[in-house]
């Protein structure tokens, strides 16, 4: 049970990354957020890659990095920009449909069928988004669902969340090709160069150094996250740490409550758990 410890660590430290970029952005460009999660993860990222010897990396490794960076800059950008929109605890909670899209998507592409797990596990998180919304269904049936596609951020995480079903798939192809704990603190450099590129093309690059007192603790999260994500992939199944990841799910709308004193925590704590369970479900079964 050593990797349980780091498993948890990931959910706080993501979920605590996520709380104080929000706090940042009430007074900083969304731009300058995408880059600064990665790019003050860099130096304790470095740290840690100086001990992790480099392993032989092959061309396929190369094509999955080089597929996965584009669809990572467009996923953060509207990552940030969701968590900016709408509050936390209406947004990541989203997340939870990755598992759904993957299931989807090995349907339609591969065939497969899913597990009577996958297929209880979808119907769980659908439920569980439904009651995100639960107050609303005062104004009838569909209310929860309308409320759904009124909130512009949660709109965009579940498309983040369409985004994350394909670069998962890709990660594993790169971890592969590699070693978890190398690419975890490898492939942050890679996308901070292009998020760098596309951050000096739009004149935002000088204001990623204006408040380093804000930024350097978003950048210690996000590396912690980072690190701990692949330290407990790399002692345990995939699919038993991802399930324990996705309790921030439950950090988050708990953060939404004590930083931001969001409305109606009950009924997206309910939902947020229920989503949890269904995530379970599906990863486990």
């Amino acid at each position: 049970m050593y990797w349980l410890p780091f498993a948890l660590l990931t959910a706080i430290a993501l979920s605590t990354a996520d709380a104080l970029s929000k706090r940042a952005l009430k007074d900083t460009d969304e731009l300058v957020i995408v880059w600064v999660r990665e790019g003050y993860a860099l130096p304790f990222l470095a740290i840690a890659l100086y001990f992790v010897p480099a392993p032989y990396l092959d061309s396929t490794f190369w094509a999955s990095v080089g597929a996965l960076i584009p669809l990572e800059a467009l996923s953060l950008i509207l990552y940030v920009k969701a968590i900016r929109l709408s509050p936390l605890s209406l947004t990541i909670p989203f997340m939870a449909l990755s598992p759904v899209f993957i299931i989807f998507t090995a349907f339609v592409m591969l065939g497969e069928v899913p597990s009577r797990g996958g297929v209880a596990g979808v119907a769980l998180i659908t439920i569980g988004a439904y009651m995100l919304n639960s107050s609303a269904s005062k104004t009838g049936l569909l209310g929860p669902v309308k409320a759904i596609v009124k909130e512009k951020g949660s709109l965009l995480m579940i498309a983040v969340a369409l985004i994350y079903s394909v670069t998962s798939t890709l990660g594993k192809v790169a971890v592969q090709h590699s070693d978890p704990v190398f690419f975890g603190a490898f492939y942050p450099f890679t996308l901070t160069a292009v998020l760098t590129v596309y951050t000096i093309s739009k004149g935002k690059f000088g204001s990623v150094f204006k408040k380093p007192a804000t930024f350097l603790p978003i950048g210690l999260c996000t590396a912690i996250m980072i690190l701990s994500h692949f330290v407990a992939i790399s002692l345990t199944q995939v699919a038993y740490m991802i399930s324990v990841k996705r309790t921030s799910l439950i950090f988050s709308v708990l953060y939404g409550k004590l930083l931001f004193h969001e409305i109606n925590i009950r009924e997206r704590l309910l939902g947020s758990l229920i989503m949890l369970a269904g995530v379970v479900l599906i990863v486990l079964f």
